[in-house]
C-alpha cells in the first residue's frame, strides 16, 4: 500500500515552495525531487549518454561539468521528464559553445569539458593539470574517473602557510568546473543568478566556493593516511592549517554570497566525515578540529543570505549528527543508507524533526545497479513510506549514479516517486 502525505486542502505548490517546505519540517503537496543539484550525487556521463537514448531524447554529446569523477550537466529535459524541483546555480554560467571543448570519455563516446581544463594524453594514459602546468591526476585506459598524483604537503604542513591559495590551485579536487572563476566576476555571477531565479520556480542552489571543506581539503593536500595521522600525532599542526584554510574560504565564500544570495534557496557545502563503518574520525575529534570552524563557515554564510546550509557528507556519520546540527546544518546528503548506522527509519525517528534528508531515496551502491525495475520500485517507495511524513526530506539517490547503472533502472526510480506522489 502506497501512503501519500497532502498538504491542507491539496493547494498546488512550486518546486521553490516544495523545497522551501521540505527545508522548514513542513509537509509538502509531494515529495520533491532532486537530481543533480550537488555534482556529488550527479550521474557519471556515460550513464547519462544513455539515459538520454533510452528517453528517445535528442543525441547531444554530455556536457562534463566535474571531469574528475566524470559527471554529466543533466538537460532541462531530462529534469522536467522526471519532475525535478531543483537547480545548481553553477550549471547556468557556462551557456556558450566557446565555454566547452570535445573530449572522449571511456567508452569512446564524445563529450564537451570546460574549455579551459588543461587535460592531454600521453601514451594510453590521461592526465589532468593545473595552470601552471603540475600533474595533479591520471586517468589509465578503462578508468571511470581520475586519480590524485601530487599531494603539496606530503612531507608535512609547513610552517609557513601564506601562499596556501596558490597551493590549492595545484590540488586535482579543487580543479574548477563552471563558472570559471579566472572569468567570471561577482557582478556577473550576479546577474545569472537573478536571471535564473525570474526564468524559473525551481528552487535553486548555489554551491559555496570550495564546499567550505575542511577534512576533506586536509586529505587533499596531505594525503588521507598522513592527515589521519597528523590529527593525532601533529594536531598544532592541523589547528594551525585548519584556521588557515577558513580565513582562506571566507573572503570568496562572502564575495559569492553577496552577489547572488537574494536570488538562491539553499547554500551547497561538502566535507565527507564517513566511511562504510562509521565516522573517519572519533566525535571528540570532529568537536576538536572541525565543529567549531564548520559553525563558523556554516553560520557565517546564512547570516549573509538568510537560506540554510545543506552540506554533502558521505559515509556512516550518525555519531556525528547531532554535533553537526548544534554547528548549524539544516540538511544533510547524500544520506548513505547502506553504511554503518544509516538505518532510514532510525534516521527518521532520531533526527527528523531537526535535521532535511537531502537523499537517501534508492541505494545506488547496491540496489540500482543491480536490482530489476520492479525491484527498485519497491525499494523506493518502501524509503518513501519512512522518509516523507512530515516534510524534511528531498528526495535523491543516495551519492553518483555510476556508468555501470541500466537506464531502465534510473526510469524506474524516478518513475516510482512520481507513483507515490499521486
Amino acid at each position: 500500500m502506497i501512503t501519500v502525505f497532502w498538504v491542507e486542502n491539496n493547494v498546488s505548490e512550486t518546486s521553490r515552495q516544495r523545497i522551501n517546505h521540505a527545508l522548514d519540517h513542513v509537509q509538502p503537496d509531494r515529495v520533491p525531487v532532486d537530481f543533480c543539484s550537488h555534482r556529488a550525487s550527479g550521474i557519471m556521463a556515460i550513464a547519462y549518454r544513455r539515459l538520454r537514448e533510452f528517453l528517445g531524447l535528442p543525441d547531444r554529446p554530455p556536457r562534463v561539468h566535474d571531469v574528475v569523477q566524470h559527471l554529466a550537466m543533466v538537460d532541462d529535459d531530462v529534469l522536467e521528464r522526471f519532475g525535478i524541483d531543483v537547480i545548481d546555480l553553477s550549471r547556468y554560467f557556462c551557456e556558450d559553445e566557446s565555454d566547452w571543448k570535445p573530449w572522449k570519455l571511456p567508452d569512446g563516446s564524445d563529450c564537451l569539458i570546460p574549455a579551459w581544463m588543461n587535460i592531454r594524453k600521453e601514451g594510453d594514459d590521461w592526465f589532468l593539470f593545473s595552470p601552471t602546468g603540475r600533474n595533479l591526476g591520471i586517468q589509465k585506459p578503462h578508468m571511470l574517473n581520475f586519480d590524485q598524483t601530487y599531494w603539496p604537503m606530503v612531507d608535512g604542513v609547513p610552517e609557513d602557510l601564506s601562499n596556501l591559495p596558490e597551493i590549492l590551485s595545484e590540488v586535482l579536487w579543487t580543479t574548477p568546473g563552471p563558472p570559471n572563476p579566472a572569468t567570471t566576476t561577482p557582478a556577473d555571477m550576479a546577474k545569472a543568478a537573478k536571471a535564473l531565479r525570474e526564468s524559473t520556480d525551481k528552487a535553486i542552489v548555489a554551491p559555496v566556493p570550495f564546499g567550505g571543506r575542511l577534512m576533506e581539503t586536509g586529505q587533499f593536500l596531505c594525503r588521507n593516511d598522513n592527515f589521519l595521522l597528523a590529527l593525532a600525532a601533529e594536531p598544532e599542526a592541523i589547528h594551525r592549517l585548519l584556521d588557515r584554510l577558513v580565513e582562506v574560504y571566507i573572503p570568496p565564500m562572502q564575495e559569492f554570497l553577496e552577489a547572488v544570495g537574494p536570488f538562491v534557496d539553499i547554500l551547497r557545502f561538502g566535507d565527507d566525515l564517513g566511511m562504510q563503518t562509521g565516522p573517519q574520525i572519533s566525535p571528540a575529534m570532529s568537536r576538536e578540529f572541525f565543529k567549531p570552524r564548520h559553525s563558523l563557515l556554516w553560520n557565517k554564510a546564512k547570516e549573509l543570505t538568510g537560506k540554510k546550509a545543506l552540506l554533502h557528507c558521505c559515509g556512516g556519520i550518525r555519531p556525528l549528527l547531532d554535533d553537526l546540527i548544534d554547528a548549524g546544518l539544516d540538511a544533510v546528503n547524500p544520506v548513505q543508507t547502506s553504511c554503518n548506522g544509516m538505518d532510514p527509519s532510525g534516521l527518521k525517528a532520531d533526527f527528523g524533526d531537526r535535521l532535511c534528508f537531502w537523499g537517501g531515496g534508492c541505494d545506488t551502491q547496491s540496489v540500482l545497479p543491480h536490482a530489476t525495475p520492479e525491484e527498485i520500485r519497491t525499494h523506493v517507495l518502501e524509503r518513501l513510506e519512512i522518509f516523507a511524513p512530515g516534510g524534511g526530506f528531498v528526495f535523491a539517490q543516495v551519492h553518483n549514479i555510476t556508468a555501470d547503472v541500466p537506464p531502465e533502472n534510473i526510469v524506474a526510480m524516478f518513475d516510482a516517486v512520481a507513483e507515490f506522489n499521486g
